[in-house]
C-alpha cells in the first residue's frame, strides 16, 4: 500500500510538471513550446467516394465525439452509452458505397475500432478501463477520418503528453479549445493542438 501511495505521488508530481497547472506555468510551458505544437491545417483531400459514405462517417464521427465529451467530464456511464452507440455505427456502416481497396481499409479501421467501443461501452463505471481502450480508439479514428474524410465538419487532432502511461496519446475534437479526454477535470486543458482538419 506504501508502494501505491509513493507511486501515485510521483506520477502527480510528473503530470503537473509535463502539463503544468493552471497558473502562469501552464503560459510558459506553452510560450516554449509554441515551435513544437504550431498546428497544421490539413485540407480533407481524401472523402469518401459518395455522399452515402461521407454521411455514414459523420455517424461514426458523431458517436465519437460524445463518447469524448463524456471523458472530459469524467462520466463513465455516459461513455459507456457512446461507446455502444460508436460501435452500432461502425456496424450500420454501408460499406457496398466503398470500392474494393476503400472497404478493406474500412474493415481494417473498423474491426479494431469496435472491439474497443464495445470494451468501453461494456465498462461502465471503470474510467481507467475505459480509457485505456479510448486511446487505441482514438488512434483508429484518426486513420477513419485520414482515409475517408471528416464528415463535412472542421475537426481537431490533439495530443496529451500525460495519456497512456506517458507516452502520450492523441484524441480527435470538434473544437480548438483543448478539453482533455483522458484526465478530464483533473487537468481539462493539459493538451496542444496538432493539426487542423478542414472541411
Amino acid at each position: 500500500m506504501k508502494k501505491i501511495f509513493l507511486g501515485l505521488t510521483a506520477f502527480t508530481a510528473i503530470a503537473l510538471t509535463a502539463c503544468g497547472s493552471n497558473n502562469t506555468s501552464t503560459t510558459n510551458n506553452q510560450n516554449a513550446n509554441a515551435e513544437t505544437t504550431a498546428v497544421k491545417q490539413v485540407a480533407d483531400t481524401t472523402p469518401a467516394n459518395t455522399a452515402t459514405a461521407n454521411v455514414s462517417v459523420k455517424n461514426i464521427i458523431d458517436a465519437y465525439l460524445q463518447l469524448k465529451n463524456a471523458f472530459t467530464k469524467d462520466n463513465s456511464s455516459d461513455a459507456a452509452a457512446a461507446g455502444k452507440t460508436l460501435q452500432a455505427a461502425f456496424e450500420n456502416f454501408d460499406v457496398k458505397t466503398l470500392s474494393a481497396d476503400k472497404t478493406k481499409s474500412f474493415s481494417d479501421i473498423a474491426d479494431d475500432a469496435k472491439e474497443h467501443a464495445e470494451h468501453i461501452g461494456a465498462n461502465g463505471g471503470n474510467i481507467k478501463h475505459q480509457r485505456e481502450h479510448f486511446v487505441m480508439l482514438s488512434k483508429d479514428m484518426a486513420d477513419l477520418i485520414k482515409t475517408f474524410g471528416n464528415g463535412g465538419q472542421t475537426l481537431y487532432k490533439d495530443f496529451c503528453p500525460m495519456a497512456n502511461e506517458g507516452k502520450g496519446a492523441v484524441w480527435i475534437s470538434e473544437m480548438k479549445d483543448i478539453k482533455n479526454p483522458y484526465l478530464g477535470k483533473a487537468m481539462p486543458t493539459c493538451g496542444s493542438v496538432k493539426e487542423e482538419i478542414k472541411q
